[in-house]
């Protein structure tokens, strides 16, 4: 098949719509089911880019939740901890690497990530099915399905969910080429290989570089080469825990990312983990209650009378003071930027979320004052060399 028509473009009244291959050449992909859509495929090509990168240079199962073009999320198959079974809301027992892939990168930004579109560098197997079929998700990419988790997808969203399988052994042209305001532009497919050789430039007096913080440095740069510019990322064991995505201003990138990290390690706060919600309650109300309870904004979930409609017993306020304390707790934070800091507020801002390590290209005419910003926490800076913009 060398081509599939589309419902519609990225918007309704952009029609006709298609994806197709230039030549004889046949779609190194096939819908197994339902029909996606223009937008749909803008997610799925390139998260299957994002999770087969990182299988790549790290030789983890690697799995993406993306949204618009963007990941909320990207992590490598590890283990959950009882914690993170709890704040993402795993079934017990069990589960194989790539289930525990997709539930970390889900679990990095659950309100960003609802109605994603997952992509998984490993055949998608009964457990990743299983996990799926629970949330408000698009469509899911992977390079394979087992028969039970086929079967499982297949009947989601009363068999409306989108299922792509790809050819794992595709690769693009060396020159790729777009259309805007009917203008063509072409450039080399950026088939830049990010590994451990970008992370040897330690800049910092502190050179101790563990390799899980090596893993973490290669996730950030390898999401921000799929995440739209100006970007920045912050990771922790094996997953993002904050993506800041199309910011004109770095200082907001590294707010946003940081400000998402902060949310993450908040709901890991006693107060949160112990939340006795009422029966019944959907999955995305319940990310939202948390996110509110976290928030400034906690009166809307727990004022008289509204309390009632998601919580069993009223929660006590978790108080600015209590957060300021709970976020100073966290450390060993990684932090990726796809261009250079070029002031040295956004270490600053990093710092306050717990970052030790940062990746970054270094180049700006004031390295000297980032550096020494870096210094002052006693962190590790690596100047990779490279720019990973994204459009």
């Amino acid at each position: 098949m060398t081509e599939l028509e589309l419902k519609y473009g990225c918007n309704p009244n952009q029609k006709p719509a298609r994806i197709f291959m230039k030549g004889d050449m046949d779609l190194p992909l096939e819908v197994l089911n339902s029909k996606p859509g223009y937008i749909n495929f803008m997610d799925a090509l390139n998260s299957w880019q994002l999770v087969k990168a990182l299988k790549q240079a790290t030789g983890l199962p690697a799995a993406a939740s993306f949204k618009h073009v963007s990941p909320a999320g990207a992590a490598l198959g590890l283990p959950l901890s009882e914690v993170e079974r709890k704040i993402y809301f795993a079934p017990e027992g069990g589960l194989s690497p790539i289930a525990c892939a997709y539930i970390r990168a889900r679990g990095a930004d659950r309100l960003c990530s609802y109605g994603d579109w997952a992509a998984l560098s490993d055949p998608c197997d009964a457990d990743t099915a299983r996990y799926l079929a629970l949330e408000v998700s698009d469509g899911v990419i992977a390079p394979d399905y087992t028969d039970e988790a086929l079967e499982i997808l297949r009947s989601k969203r009363k068999g409306g969910y989108n299922v792509v399988k790809i050819d794992p052994s595709y690769t693009p042209a060396p020159i790729e080429r777009r259309s805007i305001f009917g203008i063509v532009f072409e450039q080399g497919y950026n088939d830049l290989a990010i590994d451990e050789k970008m992370l040897e430039n330690l800049v910092t007096a502190n050179k101790e570089l563990p390799q899980q913080a090596k893993h973490d440095m290669l996730l950030s740069l390898i999401t921000l080469k799929y995440t739209q510019s100006n970007s920045v990322c912050y990771v922790k064991d094996g997953m993002t825990i904050g993506v800041g995505a199309g910011q004109q201003s770095r200082i907001h990138c590294t707010r946003l990312a940081g400000s998402k990290a902060d949310i993450w390690w908040l709901r890991q706060h006693p107060k949160v983990l112990s939340l006795q919600f009422v029966d019944g309650i959907r999955r995305p109300d319940r990310d939202n209650a948390i996110d509110i309870y976290i928030s400034d904004e906690h009166d809307d979930v727990l004022a008289d009378g509204v309390w009632q409609n998601t919580f069993q017993v009223k929660p006590e306020v978790l108080t600015q003071a209590e957060k300021t304390e709970w976020i100073a707790k966290q450390s060993g934070v990684t932090v990726g930027s796809d261009a250079f800091f070029p002031f040295g507020d956004n270490v600053e801002r990093a710092f306050k979320s717990g970052v030790k390590y940062i990746a970054q290209p270094g180049g700006s005419i004031r390295d000297d004052h980032v550096i020494a910003t870096a210094d002052k926490h006693d962190m590790v800076m690596a100047f990779t060399g490279i720019r990973l913009f994204h459009h």
